[in-house]
């Protein structure tokens, strides 16, 4: 992430093009965006942290699910495999973190670039659901005798209200992703105007 952050930064430092082709900066600062948050911000900022600190500040020995911790984790690299590979099928996916149609549509980008790309998100939210189900249920349910609910330490109940959070935004994602993908291989037109979509 930092890299793609100095090319970008590379690019942007002089008038007109240093890298020599406008798709590859398209696809640096969409690849930039997807990993500092889905590969960055949410797994070691609230993974790394929360599985360091929770149990620690509760007074547990371990977090409350510790098999679907280790998988929550283990999807990751898997995640991010199919993201790289995103970027190097087809010229890639250069229409943005948000994933917007009509860039994100078969018109914007007809490769398996945005097709990869749909996988590598559904795999990272999965990731994302696991782990914050396993903290949330931490943060409510196994606190020791002496953590009455409003003596819980500040960063336990930060990790908690996040991970509530993403239990529920996390599946809204994966709807959108997955009318996406039916728009691109299956005919559908949730996003296409000339379908009825929005």
């Amino acid at each position: 992430g930092t890299g793609f952050s100095v090319l970008i930064r590379l690019e942007l430092s002089a008038p007109g093009s240093v890298l020599g082709d406008f798709q590859l900066y398209n696809l640096i600062v969409t690849t930039h965006g997807l990993v500092m948050i889905f590969f960055l911000v949410m797994p070691m900022m609230m993974g790394g942290f929360g599985n360091w600190l929770v149990p620690m500040m509760l007074s547990l020995p371990d977090m409350g699910f510790p098999r679907l911790n280790n998988v929550s984790f283990w999807v990751l690299p898997v995640s991010m495999g199919l993201l790289f590979c995103s970027a190097f099928s087809e010229g890639g996916f250069g229409g943005g973190w948000t994933l917007y149609p009509p860039l994100s549509s078969v018109m914007g980008h007809s490769g398996p670039a945005m097709d990869f790309l749909i996988l590598s998100l559904h795999i990272g939210g999965a990731s994302s659901i696991m782990a914050s189900i396993n903290f949330y249920s931490t943060w409510g349910n196994m606190r020791a005798g002496c953590h009455q609910f409003y003596r819980v330490p500040l960063f336990c109940t930060s990790i908690g209200v996040t991970s509530f959070l993403l239990i529920l935004a996390m599946p809204v994602l994966a709807g959108a992703l997955t009318m996406l993908l039916t728009d691109r291989n299956f005919n559908t037109s949730f996003f296409d105007p000339t379908g009825l979509g929005d």
